[in-house]
């Protein structure tokens, strides 16, 4: 995968094919072809090209009812240097032997391939993955980790594994985007690109996809962020709330006061939401049994997993199943 710098004045445009999966997300999307339209516009020149493709060669509707055409069907004869994989919602909705033989063709061929928020997985279907360095929306995750084990899953933006790309999706495809102009055509045009969508401060590839324990729970207090890490760090066997505050150094009526007055609600509370939240999460995004969950989130069944469930979410775990996340 060799592309021309801008050294080159009459060098080809590099090609891009964009494979939509229905429900892929419009945000992720938009992220990279706009960047790569500014770049044209920035530069004067067509520096790229691309054409959409779909599994029937029809018009595939967004997470958000957008519909757009394709230019081409899985299977068809594509010349193009990378081909993007954009999917969101469930990825494990989709699956057409067609599409993977067709990617692994590519991938065979010399083309690049790259995945955006849900589009690693459709490429670990493929068989794309194995072995290899990846990321992928954090929402997806779990169901990477879990049907694909032999992935080194990263946490970060983007990865790129030599000619397999993955990206988080969202606004991380402008970041991916601008990574990929900065080597094909060097980093002042992709920093226009970047000033162009008042994006002014690059983010390594290896940078958080969620926000700060800080910024998630809405404080700063370092005793409150050591107990809800070792909240968090032991879900699945909660330890009782005299140990988190012996692990806090504070007795547990000063850790109490500091729940209350920087959370809003009780330890106990507190712990019993970080679970419920996980479990959903799991629910949402696994397909590991309720039973198994209530385990894994350390709760003594499934009864009474259920019952905490239906109070704070007020659907039973089934109805969390059936309500599928859109990650971006």
């Amino acid at each position: 995968m060799s592309h021309t710098d801008m050294s080159t004045p009459f060098a080809p445009p590099i090609r891009l094919g964009l494979l939509l999966i229905p429900g892929f997300a419009l945000m992720g999307y938009a992220t990279l072809v706009e960047a790569f339209r500014a770049a044209n516009t920035l530069s004067g020149r067509t520096l790229y090209t691309w054409s959409h493709v779909s599994a029937q060669g029809a018009a595939v509707e967004a997470s958000c009812g957008a519909r757009i055409l394709a230019d081409a069907q899985v299977g068809a004869r594509i010349d193009c240097a990378t081909l993007f994989v954009f999917a969101g919602g469930d990825p494990r909705n989709f699956h057409d032997p067609a599409t993977y033989g067709w990617l692994r063709a590519l991938a065979r061929g010399g083309c690049a391939i790259a995945g955006i928020s849900g589009g690693p997985y459709v490429m670990a279907r493929a068989g794309l993955l194995a072995g290899r360095r990846a990321t992928i929306h954090w929402e997806h995750r779990p169901l990477l980790a879990e049907h694909f084990p032999d992935v080194a899953i990263e946490s970060g933006l983007y990865v790129i594994d030599g000619a397999v790309i993955t990206c988080a999706g969202g606004t991380a495809g402008l970041d991916l985007a601008l990574a990929l102009i900065a080597r094909d055509h060097g980093h002042a045009l992709a920093a226009r690109v970047g000033e162009w969508f008042i994006r002014t401060t690059p983010r390594d590839a290896a940078g958080p996809q969620r926000q700060s324990p800080a910024e998630r729970h809405g404080t700063t207090n370092r005793v409150v962020l050591q107990a809800l890490a070792t909240i968090e760090a032991g879900l699945d066997r909660p330890l009782p709330r005299t140990q988190i505050a012996a692990a806090c150094g504070r007795s547990l009526r000063q850790i109490e006061r500091l729940f209350q007055a920087e959370l809003g609600q009780s330890l106990a509370q507190t712990m019993l939401t970080l679970r419920l939240d996980s479990a959903a999460h799991r629910l949402r995004t696994t397909d590991a049994s309720v039973t198994q969950i209530a385990l894994d989130c350390g709760f003594a069944s499934a009864a009474h997993f259920s019952r905490r469930v239906r109070q704070r979410f007020g659907v039973p775990p089934s109805g969390l199943r059936k309500a599928v996340g859109q990650a971006v």
